[in-house]
């Protein structure tokens, strides 16, 4: 049987992971997008802009919410979201110092 060796990453590198995980999925990215351009958003409206079902959307919704790229009320039937801008910003500053590194490296590139 496998093991399962993630804890032999660092936490930087395991939460890129997960962050990268969440974005994977087309449907996500597409979810990100309204939201940034709605600013705030109800889910009803995601719906009637993406080609998805309500259930679908809610399950894009609530990964997005569980890694904490986005935020939400719930208040009755409406469910509000929003970006989580301070978690983008760390993940995006996170990556941008991964790939900077990754770039310094291409010199000594072998191929």
């Amino acid at each position: 049987m496998a093991i399962a060796k993630t804890t032999e990453f660092t936490q930087q590198e395991q939460d890129l992971a997960a962050f990268a995980k969440v974005l994977s999925h087309p449907a996500r990215i597409a979810i990100m997008k309204v939201l940034a351009n709605e600013n705030g958003c109800i889910c009803g409206r995601i719906v009637e802009i993406l080609p998805l079902a309500q259930a679908t959307v809610s399950q894009h919704l609530k990964e997005l919410k569980n890694a904490g790229l986005i935020k939400g009320t719930i208040e009755g039937p409406k469910s509000c979201y929003c970006i989580n801008w301070e978690a983008m910003e760390s993940f995006m500053k996170d990556f941008n110092g991964m790939f900077s590194a990754l770039q310094l490296q291409k010199e000594k590139s072998c191929c």
